[in-house]
């Protein structure tokens, strides 16, 4: 029984009977293109090998893997306040009396407005309920109460304050006195140093702390006629304005600045208490400077 092939098949026949000749013979095959993404099964009718009386079943249609399904995220547990109930009231009120406001300044109505103002009506309230509390708290104990600590706020202790701080002051500068003296640097054509020189030849007669008056341009005062020249100390104290005065210690060469322009006796008397008090040279270190005046 012969089976008719279709032409197709023939020529498919034919070329690969010239193939095998030219593999017997040592001829390279022809080149192919390279291969491209396989397609499907080719149809049985381009296959003669198969031939085309008989069926196939069709290839099972291949359904794509589901997608995995994304990781479960697992919820920290939510971790308790453990804060005092005072602490979370305190910010659940600054936070509300923030929104309440912001909200009356972008939509300013009647309602928003009042809003606001009533709940800051009642946080005023709550505070000045506190300072009361804290007044009176400070009444019963000494130590807190502010109005004993420093300088007082009644007039009748205010005179009483005054006068004690004066007079240890004035026994301390006398004490001072004994190991140091002050620097006075000015000018002769200077018009606040001709008027500052009274006040401080007063305040040295009257506790007893010598004054040495150093002038920068070589010419003295009326009230200091006897005066030292500038030898170059002025540049290195970085004396840039006269009337000066400068706290010395000879023996030790520590020289520490009281003031600039004109001054009372008051304010000398609290700048030098001041200065020369015991650690006073930690606030501000840079200011003291040590020179040799021996």
């Amino acid at each position: 029984m012969c089976i008719v092939r279709p032409p197709t098949a023939l020529a498919a026949i034919f070329a690969l009977i010239v193939s095998s000749a030219a593999q017997a013979q040592g001829e390279p095959p022809p080149a192919t293109a390279p291969a491209t993404s396989a397609p499907a099964r080719a149809p049985f009718w381009d296959d003669a090998r198969r031939g085309w009386h008989f069926y196939e079943d069709p290839e099972p249609e291949v359904t794509p893997a589901p997608p995995p399904k994304p990781a479960q995220v697992r919820s920290e547990p939510r971790r308790r306040d453990t804060r005092a109930p005072e602490l979370i009231e305190f910010e659940q009120l600054q936070k509300r009396l923030e929104e309440y406001r912001n909200i009356a300044i972008i939509r300013p109505s009647e309602d928003n407005v009042r809003r606001y103002m009533q709940l800051e009506a009642q946080v005023v309230r709550q505070a000045s309920y506190f300072s009361d509390v804290a007044q009176r708290v400070a009444w019963a104990t000494p130590e807190l109460d502010m109005t004993l600590q420093g300088r007082p706020v009644n007039s009748q202790a205010i005179e009483v304050f005054d006068r004690e701080q004066s007079n240890s002051r004035a026994q301390s500068l006398a004490d001072l006195a004994r190991t140091h003296v002050l620097f006075f640097f000015f000018r002769s054509d200077c018009p606040y140093c001709h008027a500052f020189a009274p006040t401080l030849e007063a305040f040295s007669a009257r506790f007893g702390v010598q004054v040495v008056p150093i002038s920068v341009d070589g010419k003295g005062l009326p009230n200091f006629p006897s005066f030292r020249r500038d030898n170059g100390i002025a540049r290195t104290l970085q004396v840039t304005q006269v009337p000066a005065v400068y706290l010395a210690e000879p023996f030790t060469g520590k020289i520490t600045p009281i003031g600039f322009g004109v001054l009372s006796e008051s304010q000398l008397l609290e700048r030098i208490a001041t200065v020369a008090a015991p650690g006073a040279d930690a606030y501000v270190p840079s200011v003291t400077r040590r020179v040799n005046l021996q």
